[in-house]
């Protein structure tokens, strides 16, 4: 199972841009540090405030490849230890846990044949009802099923989803993939219906 590390200052910044947003959906990319046995330290997020409504989160490329291409100067360009991570975004009005949307655009990220990454992670936050943050993470692969990723965080004021009765870890993973399936179907049948030339 892939596990990340978030530390305190990091819950920080995200709780005080989730409170900045408001009802509106905000969101970026995520880099990390390899620490091996799919383990992972995030090493910085980029925060995009526009592109967002209630229900929605555009993400702008150029934003995020400065942030990126500042954070490889920072590391030296050591690909195998600091890398593109993933992507994250809030629901401030919906539980943290990934729409449909979500996984289907994560996984057509993924199966895009000129994306490089071995993996991506998929993060959703929201700012529950007392002030911590909520927050699920899956990790998408080429060719499997969205896993659940691990959140790690020794300050605290991170918290599993609420907003679904008995959200489990259990729940959260049948809602995942009934999800997936349901997607799967989508585009099984949208093929049928335009095949490709053969």
């Amino acid at each position: 199972m892939i596990a990340v590390e978030i530390n305190g200052c990091q819950v920080e910044r995200l709780r005080r841009e989730l409170r900045r947003a408001g009802n509106r959906e905000i969101g970026g990319v995520m880099v990390a540090e390899n620490l091996g046995d799919a383990a992972f330290r995030l090493a910085g997020f980029s925060v995009q405030r526009s592109g967002g409504g209630v229900a929605s989160f555009v993400r702008k490329p150029a934003l995020h490849r400065r942030f990126m291409k500042s954070f490889f100067e920072q590391t030296g360009w050591d690909y195998a230890r600091f890398n593109y991570f993933g992507e994250w975004h809030s629901h401030p009005l919906y539980p943290a846990i990934p729409s449909s949307v979500d996984l289907r655009q994560m996984q057509e990220l993924v199966d895009d044949p000129h994306q490089t990454a071995l993996f991506a992670v998929l993060l959703i936050v929201r700012l529950g009802l007392r002030g911590g943050i909520e927050a699920s993470a899956y990790a998408f692969r080429r060719g499997h099923q969205a896993i659940e990723v691990q959140i790690h965080c020794a300050y605290g004021g991170i918290c599993p989803p609420t907003g679904i009765p008995c959200v489990s870890g259990n729940r959260r993973r049948r809602i995942l993939e009934r999800r997936q399936r349901s997607i799967t179907r989508r585009t099984r049948s949208s093929d049928d219906e335009n095949p490709l030339p053969h």
